[in-house]
Parts: structure tokens; sequence; C-alpha cells
């Protein structure tokens, strides 16, 4: 008896060689019969003339010009010096109301349809009934409204500080520093033309906004290492991205919408591809979040020195600012053991340090797990920040200088603060703050998901300290604005 089991322990482990466990847990069956032979011979040694192919010598025709070409000469960066001679947002002649008031659904949204067949007559084969801009009217690609011009001329700005900020670090940096960070050639060839990127996005809204368009100017940026030049870009790309998606389906023009998507999908990838250049997770969330235009203002304007007189200016609100003291670093190959304020600055969306002692850091561990230089992929054995923890931070008073020439005054019409908004993905979450001291206070990183799987506080976010809970959803993100006291970016993975 006992050598039948020894011998039927053998075939089963001979089986279990042979047949291995799915990958995936619970995916069973699946059809694995297809056969390919991959060639094994020697590797390519010798790399002469391509084979010759029919071909015929040709060229584009003449491309509309960039408002902005690739820079040719030495640009001016640092703190603005002088005096500012205007303060304050644009604003309107007329405000009919403090806040916009709540109101019940749209009387016209009625639609329902349970059988899931047309139940409308169709304009034209193939085509439902519904749908704006579909009735053969000819495209206006131009802002239609003050809401569209101010919310397009916010977005410029952001591009022209991208078009700065991705050639100010190629040319402040040399290639050892790169090198250092894990960083070859060919990623520096990849950020230069995600420069050139933004010449034509800049050219696009430009366009879109006429002759009164924002044109670029002077910046003041945080970074002292490749890695903060990285840890930077990834997160003025997520304000930048996530700015469009608060406002896009708001805008009167459907037309500037169309083309703004198809820019923004591009900023998307951008803001995907520094995460990997930092060793982070590319995409650790099933959607992205959309945050109201005076939020992307209150994260971008800080890092704007100076711009042309006679520059547009902007009517978005700057909130008073919100720091995390315990916000993770993501250079450590143990975040718990991050220290206070362990940030360059003290701008809502300065880089984690990364100084640190080498002994301590992650930056040229290859070790899975624990390393976080570039790749395509990192799962961290120990998580950046995590549900329970307690998060400590202060707040700024409202009242200080920011933006082009100091020219904006930050400000907020709330009342002490009571709760910490986590806006992130398609959910907003409030916890009690609890208040310590004269701006001082903690909270507790909540758990919630957004479906079963995915947790709602995750990747770089944003949350804010309110005077009130009001119930709020994506699509009406903006009414939160009146409540809130200050506005920070938090890194949660």
């Amino acid at each position: 008896m006992l050598t039948r089991t020894l011998y039927a322990s053998s075939l089963l482990s001979a089986l279990a060689v042979a047949a291995p466990a799915p990958q995936v847990p619970g995916y069973t069956n699946a059809d694995a019969s297809f056969s390919v032979s991959q060639d094994e011979g020697p590797v390519a040694t010798v790399f002469g003339p391509d084979s010759q192919i029919p071909a015929i010598a040709t060229s584009a025709p003449s491309a509309y010009p960039r408002v902005s070409a690739d820079p040719t000469g030495a640009t001016s960066h640092g703190p603005y010096e002088g005096t500012a001679t205007t303060t304050g947002a644009v604003t309107a002649n007329t405000t009919l109301a403090q806040a916009i008031a709540p109101l019940p659904p749209n009387p016209t949204a009625t639609y329902y349809n349970a059988q899931g067949v047309l139940l409308n007559p169709a304009p034209a084969p193939y085509t439902p009934n519904g749908g704006l801009g579909t009735n053969g009217t000819e495209p206006r690609y131009m802002v239609n409204s003050d809401f569209d011009f101010e919310s397009i001329a916010l977005g410029l700005y952001q591009e022209w500080i991208e078009l700065d900020l991705f050639n100010n670090g190629l040319a402040v940096f040399s290639e050892e520093d790169f090198l250092e960070a894990g960083l070859t050639a060919e990623d520096r060839a990849y950020i230069a033309f995600m420069a050139v990127q933004e010449t034509g996005h800049a050219t696009l809204l430009t366009n879109m906004l006429g002759e009164a368009a924002p044109v670029q100017c002077t910046y003041d940026y945080p970074f002292r290492t490749v890695r903060e030049f990285i840890d930077f870009n990834q997160k003025l790309t997520r304000y930048g991205e996530s700015g469009v998606w608060g406002f896009i389906n708001h805008l009167d023009s459907r037309e500037v919408g169309q083309l703004l998507a198809q820019s923004i999908a591009t900023e998307a990838r951008q803001q995907m591809s520094f995460r990997q250049m930092l060793g982070l997770h590319p995409m650790p969330v099933w959607f992205e979040t959309g945050i109201p235009q005076s939020w992307a203002w209150t994260y971008l304007a800080p890092y704007i020195s100076s711009c042309p007189e006679n520059q547009t200016r902007l009517a978005w609100q700057n909130f008073p600012g919100l720091h995390f003291v315990n916000q993770a670093n993501p250079n450590r190959f143990s975040p718990n053991d991050t220290q206070p304020n362990e940030v360059v600055g003290n701008r809502t969306a300065d880089p984690s340090d990364s100084t640190i002692p080498a002994d301590e850091s992650c930056v040229n561990l290859n070790v899975t797990g624990v390393g976080c230089g570039p790749g395509i992929a990192r799962n961290r054995s120990e998580p950046l920040s995590f549900p329970g923890k307690l998060i400590n931070v202060t707040w700024e008073d409202p009242g200080l200088p920011v933006g082009p020439n100091n020219s904006y005054i930050t400000a907020t019409s709330a009342g002490q603060p009571a709760f910490v908004a986590w806006v992130s993905q398609l959910n907003l979450t409030y916890t009690p703050l609890t208040v310590t001291g004269p701006n001082v206070g903690y909270t507790i990183q909540p758990a919630g998901e957004v479906y079963e799987g995915d947790p709602a506080v995750n990747g770089t976010m944003f949350v804010a300290l309110t005077d009130a809970d009001p119930f709020l959803t994506p699509f009406n993100l903006s009414m939160i604005n009146p409540h809130v006291r200050a506005l920070g970016l938090f890194q949660a993975g």
C-alpha cells in the first residue's frame, strides 16, 4: 500500500509538471492547442543595406505653421522678482449669484430604452435619432462662450509649460545624469518627441481661441535631479489631463471638444510614460479623474513665473495650498520610512526629494518588488500608501500671491475645514478632518472601492479640505468649489 501511494504521488507530481495550473485563477479550459516554432539560431550580427523595394520620391504639401517651433536659443527661468501691477482673476461686469444652486435632473432627460430597439424615426439609413452636431451643419472649430474661452485658455497655459518643461529637463541635465537615473539616449529622444507634440497642441488651442490666445510665459521649476524632473512631469501631466476631463463635456462647442479629446488622449500617454520612467505602476486605476478648472489652475499657477505684458488673464480661482506632511516618497524602497515633508519645496505639486541616502533608495535596486528604476510596469511589495493610514496635513491661509507676475491671489469662500474630500476615478469620498492646531490636522485614508476589486484611492490623485460634504458626482464636481478651503495633490500609488 505504501509503495502504491508513493507511486501515485509521483505520477500526480509528474502530471502537475506536464500541465501547469492556469496563470489566471478560475480561468479553466483555455485552448492552447496552437503550435508555433521559434527559430533559435544565432542572432543577426551584420546589418547591411535593406532589400530594394519599389518606391518613388515624394514630399508632403506645405503644412500649417506651428505657433512655436522647437527652441533654438536661451530661455529664462526662476521666480518672479517684480511687483504685480494687476491682481486677481479676470471677472465679469456682473455676477448673478455667489454660488450656483443645485437643481433636480434636467426635465428633458427622460429617454429610456428597455427593449434596445429604435424608438424614433431615423434621419438617414444607419443613423439613429439624436446626437449633437449630426444634422449636417458645417463644423466650426472655435470657442463658443466665455466658459469655452476660459477653459481652452487654461488648457493652453498647460500646453505651454509642458513644451518648455520637457525641453528644460533635457537641457539642464547631462547624458550621465539621465544614465544614473536609468534613462538612456532613447528615453531622452522620447521626452524630446513629447516636447514636439506640445508644439502641435499649443497650435491647435491657439487657433481655436483666436488673437487673444495666451502666449508662452517663463517658469519656476522645483526639480534638482533627473528623478525629480520625471516626478514633476508625472504630476504636472496628471492634473493637466484631469483638468480637461473635468470640463470637456461641459463645453458649448462640441467641435472644440472633439479636437481637445484627440489632444488630451496624447497627454494621458505622456503621464503614463513618466510614471514608467519613475518606476511607478503605469496605470493603477480603472478610470481617470476629472477635476474642475479652478483645481487645475491652482496646481499650475505656482510654477508660472511671469508672462508678457497684456497677457490674457484667466477667470479661475486659486485655492490655498494643502500639504501632506507624511507624503510617501516613491524614491524609497520602504515608503513607510519617509520623513516628514520629504519634498523639494512648499508648492502642492513639488516632487519628492530624491537625494536620500543610497542605502534607503530603490532607484538602483534590481530586485523585484523593491526596485523602482524605469520599467514597463512595477509591482511594489510595500505600497506607497494604504487604506487606514493616518495622513497628517497642513494648509495655507488665503491671500497669498501666486502665478504669473504674482498677480493672482489665493482665495476661498469656505468656512472652517471639517472634511477631507478624496477625488479619485469616479468617486468623491469624504473622511473627517481632526484639527489639532492652527492649520494643522489629520485624517485616515479611506478604504472605498469604485467597483469590487478597484480601490478608489490610488495613483496620483486630488484631495481637498472642505467645510461640508455635499453629494456630488463627476459631472457636477465643480459645485464643490464654494466649500473648498485648501487643495493638494496626493501620491497614493
